[in-house]
Parts: structure tokens; C-alpha cells; sequence
């Protein structure tokens, strides 16, 4: 036998071995499995997840949690819509089984509840009113200017990059979804609006700007790279090590092929928004 046929034959026996041990003490996927449901958490944030006019669920996030599913051989989903804030405390309270939302992968958030590996890697943004009146250009402006009002989605990474940044309590506007937060932004309440690059594009393909625009040219701030933010992940219970565990190994056999890069093409995503190398433990051992 070779040494590299060996460690193959190792390295796939740990993991048959791990994946054993986890599955006698938890039947978190078994479970969906028999039932033949998984209630999936979700909120409004074009493109990772939002509503069809008929009502239909769709996004990136959306139609990759599907493939996932399927490949889990759990039959139907059952989408629950919540407020971004409250996601993971329902999630907590075992009222839906994963969240699908574009949610990033953060060590604040690792302490309550587990990541699947990432899913896409995306720059941050910001949506200004047209002619960007102020002039913004990066976060850290923003937080350098007290008169200055910036709007994100409550419980967003966003609102701690802002936070950390020095941006006061005054100058937050606290919005529950994009659209309101533009909102706020046509109306003058906010100065700017932070989201992700990917959403601000969304908005503009669907007409949904009104009297905005995507702030140009934006300087990615440096704790952004620092803090590996821009990854998103499914979202589990920390006791559901099974689910996870699957989910992990039906997403590596998945993400990059041309059925994914076809299926979140049409969302404004391509292979420049996948995470690469990087992995949820490499992100959450930040310091």
C-alpha cells in the first residue's frame, strides 16, 4: 500500500468514524429525514432570499438551500419568514431548524449558534440619496462625521462594523429591511444606507432605487478584510451536529459546479462571490 493511498484510507475512516459517534447523540437530520420537513428561518433580503410576486420564496441563498435539501432527501420545506433580528433567538427556541438568509458568519453570533462552511464571500456597500449629498465614500467617513446618519438592518454585521468604527448611538438609524432602510434614506432620516454590494446591485436591476444610488467609488474599510466579513453561512442550532455535518459535505460536493454558478447567476452572484479557501473555523479564529 502507498503512504498516500493510506492516509486516504485514514482520513476517510475518521471521518466515517466522527460522523458515527456524532449520529448515535443526535438525530437532528434523521428527524427532518422522517418527518420529511425542515422549517427554514428566513427574512426579505433580495438577492439571497425574497418573495416572487406570487408569493414563492427565491434568492442565492434560497435556491441553494433547496439543492442542499434535496441532496439531504428531506422532502419539503416550510419557509418561515422573521424579522432579521430574531432569527437566531427562534431558531434558539426551536421554532425553524436552519436559517437562510445571507446571515454572516461572525464569533458573536458562533456563541449561541453554529455556521455551516461559507457559501459566498461579498464587498460591503453603501446606498446614498442620488448625487450622494454627502459625499460618503467609505464607513469609516461616515463614522468620522457626528452629523452624519447611516441606517442598517437591525442586527446586522453591518451595525457592529459601524459600532467598532466609532459610529455613536446617535447617527444609527435602525431599520428591520432594506427597502425601509431606503426609505429613510429618500426621506432624509438616514444619510446612507449599509448593506452588502450584491443587494444594492438587486435593488437597481429591479427598479427598486427610487431616489438612491450605490455610493462610487466605496473604499472597503480595513476591519472589513480583518474580520473576514462578507462570509455567509447557513445557520444551525449548536446541538444539530448531524445536520450540519451533512449539510457541510452535500455544500462541498455542490458549491463551484456549473449547476450552482447557473443556479445564483441570474441573482447577480458568479464565481467571484464564492469564499475560496477560506473556512468557519479560519473565520471565527479571528482575534
Amino acid at each position: 500500500m502507498t503512504k498516500k493511498l493510506g492516509f486516504l484510507i485514514l482520513g476517510t475512516t475518521v471521518v466515517a468514524t466522527f460522523a458515527v459517534v456524532v449520529w448515535q447523540h443526535d438525530r437532528s437530520l434523521t428527524g427532518l429525514q422522517r418527518a420529511g420537513v425542515i422549517r427554514v428561518g428566513y427574512a426579505v433580503e433580495a438577492p439571497y432570499v425574497f418573495l416572487k410576486s406570487g408569493g414563492e420564496v427565491t434568492g442565492a441563498e434560497a435556491e441553494v438551500a433547496r439543492a442542499i435539501v434535496s441532496r439531504l432527501g428531506i422532502q419539503q420545506i416550510e419557509w418561515r419568514l422573521t424579522e432579521f433580528s430574531q432569527l437566531i433567538t427562534e431558531l434558539e427556541a426551536g421554532r425553524i431548524d436552519v436559517i437562510v438568509a445571507g446571515m454572516f458568519i461572525t464569533p458573536e453570533r458562533a456563541k449561541s449558534v453554529s455556521f455551516s462552511e461559507p457559501t459566498f464571500h461579498v464587498q460591503q456597500a453603501l446606498l446614498v440619496a442620488v448625487g450622494n449629498p454627502r459625499g460618503l465614500h467609505s464607513y469609516a467617513q461616515a463614522a468620522a462625521s457626528p452629523e452624519v446618519k447611516i441606517a442598517v438592518l437591525s442586527g446586522a454585521v453591518e451595525e457592529r462594523l459601524l459600532r467598532q468604527l466609532g459610529v455613536s448611538e446617535t447617527q444609527l438609524v435602525l431599520v428591520p429591511d432594506a427597502l425601509t432602510g431606503r426609505a429613510a434614506v429618500e426621506n432624509g432620516v438616514a444619510d446612507g444606507l449599509a448593506l452588502s454590494a450584491p443587494t444594492i446591485q438587486w435593488m437597481a436591476w429591479q427598479d427598486q432605487l427610487g431616489r438612491t444610488e450605490m455610493a462610487q467609488p466605496f473604499e472597503q474599510d480595513e476591519l472589513i478584510e480583518k474580520q473576514y466579513i462578507g462570509y455567509g453561512a447557513v445557520v444551525f442550532r449548536s446541538g444539530d451536529r448531524q445536520l450540519r455535518f451533512a449539510w457541510n459535505l452535500a455544500l462541498k460536493d455542490y458549491l463551484g459546479t456549473p449547476d450552482h454558478l447557473r443556479l445564483i447567476t441570474p441573482f447577480g452572484l458568479t464565481a467571484a462571490d464564492l469564499p475560496g479557501l477560506v473556512g468557519t473555523e479560519e473565520i471565527l479564529s479571528q482575534p
